[in-house]
């Protein structure tokens, strides 16, 4: 193990950060855990953090992100060199496709090399791309999995039991304050949303739901098969905007649904902590679909640390981020039909709907706080790892 008394030298390397003061350009669940898992190491008593980052915007990733990657090949074995780096450690598979190469740079043999996994970054489809990630996961020391269902991905694709470990995501608890009076956070929620909130009774109940529109979050699914099920006292806020947009807006034009569905776009920090506080329920309606998994369900947390409960899909990372009786409820993904019943059950008994609220919150503050989170990966990257020594 490590000296006694010495700290872990690691250096972590990620592609997935915003620019600086411009935290909304580059957003995501992947980021979100990049930087927090940053802050939370530079934190660790044990850890002496060095770090190479790339801080762009989304846009820019793509463009961005090759000249970065080639420049990685000189900058990491030349800091290793420096500073004695014991655990280079990469934010995800992106980054961490150096590995095979870093492993023939002079003085790399010895560093260990590991990587976090979220699930999309794995499982793209391509040819190419699924040999590249068996290519590097044979370079790895270790690979941290951020759910069980991205953990069997990673076994498919070669990864042995020893080394691998899964870490579930961790959350800011000081991002998102606990839920006050709720009637007055629907109100300053329904103020702050201007027009989209236009007509919406005080005493809705009101479903909520944030995310990228894409096939597999199953907004689009969730407007056309479960709305139209549910009471007209029922209202379902959705932030965010992707390429599923478009058919969100069909799916709630066909069912006439334009006073119950509200499209909020992208939403600044303060209206989603607004939008998490004033709802009763976070819906995340997820749905199979090859190849583009829900890795593990970031938002899930952040709802539950604002006294938000989920109604969520029995469904990949999900599994890992809801866990029944504490912060929400689980229903077959794609039945429409539970979906439904189970909504109307939660929300026909608002004591209980308050009560899963207190409970929400307190197992997320239990269980995700990223001081933890950070200190499990810092034990299992650092596991039976010599002194330079010792080597």
């Amino acid at each position: 193990m490590k000296q006694e008394g010495r700290k872990l030298k690691l250096l972590f390397v990620s592609h997935s950060f915003p620019p600086p003061g411009k935290p909304l350009e580059n957003v995501g669940g992947m980021q979100r855990v990049a930087t927090e898992l940053h802050a939370a190491l530079g934190r660790h008593p044990d850890v002496e953090l060095h770090s190479l980052v790339l801080e762009t915007s989304w846009r820019w990733t793509h463009v961005r992100v090759f000249p970065f990657l080639a420049g990685l090949l000189r900058r990491i074995p030349r800091l290793v060199r420096r500073e004695g780096i014991d655990v280079v450690f990469f934010s995800s598979m992106v980054t961490a496709t150096l590995a095979p190469e870093l492993r023939r740079r002079a003085g790399m043999r010895s560093v260990r090399l590991a990587t976090v996994v979220h699930g999309l970054d794995i499982t793209t489809a391509a040819p190419l791309w699924q040999r590249i990630v068996r290519r590097t996961f044979r370079a790895l020391d270790r690979v941290a999995p951020i759910s069980r269902a991205t953990a069997e991905e990673a076994r498919k694709r070669g990864v042995p039991p020893e080394r691998m470990r899964v870490v579930l995501n961790g959350v800011d608890l000081r991002r998102f304050s606990p839920l006050g009076d709720r009637a007055e956070a629907r109100r300053e929620l329904l103020r702050a949303l201007g027009e989209a909130g236009a007509g919406i009774p005080a005493d809705a109940l009101l479903l909520c739901s944030v995310g990228r529109h894409v096939e597999r979050k199953g907004f689009a699914w969730f407007a056309r098969e479960v709305m139209p099920r549910l009471p007209d006292n029922v209202v379902w806020l959705l932030a965010g905007e992707g390429p599923e947009t478009p058919a969100v807006r069909a799916a709630v034009s066909a069912g006439k649904l334009e006073a119950r569905v509200r499209l909020l776009g992208r939403v600044s920090e303060e209206l989603l902590q607004r939008l998490y506080h004033g709802s009763d329920l976070f819906i995340m309606p997820n749905v199979p679909v090859p190849n583009d998994m829900e890795g593990f369900g970031m938002v899930v947390l952040e709802a539950a640390l604002s006294g938000l409960p989920t109604v969520g899909a029995r469904l990949e990372g999900i599994q890992d981020s809801v866990t029944e009786g504490e912060n929400g409820v689980l229903v077959e993904p794609r039945d429409a039909a539970a979906f439904a019943r189970v909504i109307e059950e939660l929300g026909s008994d608002r004591g209980e709907l308050a009560r899963m609220s207190g409970r929400a919150r307190r197992y997320v503050e239990n269980t995700y706080g990223w001081a933890g989170v950070a200190d499990r990966y810092v034990r299992f990257i650092a596991e039976g790892l010599l002194t330079p020594e010792e080597r």
